[in-house]
């Protein structure tokens, strides 16, 4: 009994260990944001904040075009999302239920992609969208975070129609649905968990995408939440406080958006992995 318990006390020990080495840098940002500036700048960790001031918080948002940012930020990535889920969702259909030639390189080609860093097409993209002449708009920038989560969410979703009985969809078509019914009212349904995993994924990859924002849109009032982000520090000089602040405000959405799915997100992902 001793030596069971003790095999148990290390693993859970080193467990506990990096879940407060991963979280301790999310506690001193939230922290931080709501110190005041003399307890951020002392010689002295300050490790709770002893009067909290939401001050800091009020410099961000009073911060120049700031709700332009959020606007952009939020329009891009909602936008990209759901034309990546449009189209994977058909395609992922297609894949799971249809045999055709040229399936399987299909499926190793989107493999590829998503294996294939992005950064490296950051020039030719570039001067693509130069030569259309759509620098400095946000439809270039939508395009390509569609593109830049659509292989995931292809592969993913592929998974989940994969993991659906045919059984169910021909007992509906047998019922008088026709194909599209039998996807819309049987499928459907049964791939929300999926759905869910897929748009957290996209919506937290196009949300914290950086280079190429900054790269296409050179003009303030079509640039993103990252890029505000990172001149901070030349908007505010050595306001640690407002920097944590924003850094806050910025991970607001994705926070929330992961507790309201991840009950859902967490069992579609390992479903989906393992089907198809």
């Amino acid at each position: 009994m001793k030596r069971s318990l003790f095999g148990r006390f290390w693993p859970n020990a080193t467990a506990v260990f990096l879940v407060l080495v991963f979280i301790f840098p999310v506690y001193w940002m939230f922290s931080t944001a709501f110190k005041k500036t003399t307890d951020i700048v002392t010689d002295t960790p300050v490790w709770f904040p002893t009067n909290p001031t939401t001050q800091h918080f009020k410099t961000a948002i009073n911060a120049d075009n700031f709700w332009s940012f959020v606007g952009n930020s939020l329009t891009v990535t909602l936008l990209a999302v759901i034309f990546s889920l449009m189209i994977a969702l058909a395609a992922s259909f297609a894949l799971a239920r249809m045999r055709f030639k040229g399936r399987r390189g299909f499926i190793i080609g989107f493999m590829v992609a998503q294996m294939a860093p992005w950064e490296v097409m950051v020039i030719a993209i570039y001067f693509i969208v130069r030569d259309a002449d759509m620098l400095n708009s946000l439809v270039p920038l939508t395009l390509f975070y569609m593109v830049m989560i659509l292989p995931f969410t292809l592969l993913t979703l592929r998974g989940f129609v994969a993991a659906v009985p045919k059984e169910l969809e021909e007992a509906a078509m047998v019922d008088g649905c026709t194909r599209r019914q039998a996807f819309i009212k049987v499928i459907l349904p049964l791939l929300a968990p999926g759905l869910m995993s897929t748009s957290m994924f996209g919506f937290i990859t196009a949300w914290n995408e950086f280079p190429m924002v900054l790269v296409l849109n050179k003009q303030v009032e079509y640039q993103t939440l990252p890029v505000w982000l990172a001149g901070f520090q030349s908007v505010f000089g050595n306001d640690w406080g407002a920097t944590m602040a924003a850094s806050t405000l910025f991970a607001i959405p994705v926070l929330l958006l992961f507790l309201y799915l991840q009950r859902r997100a967490v069992g579609g992902l390992s479903d989906g992995a393992v089907k198809g």
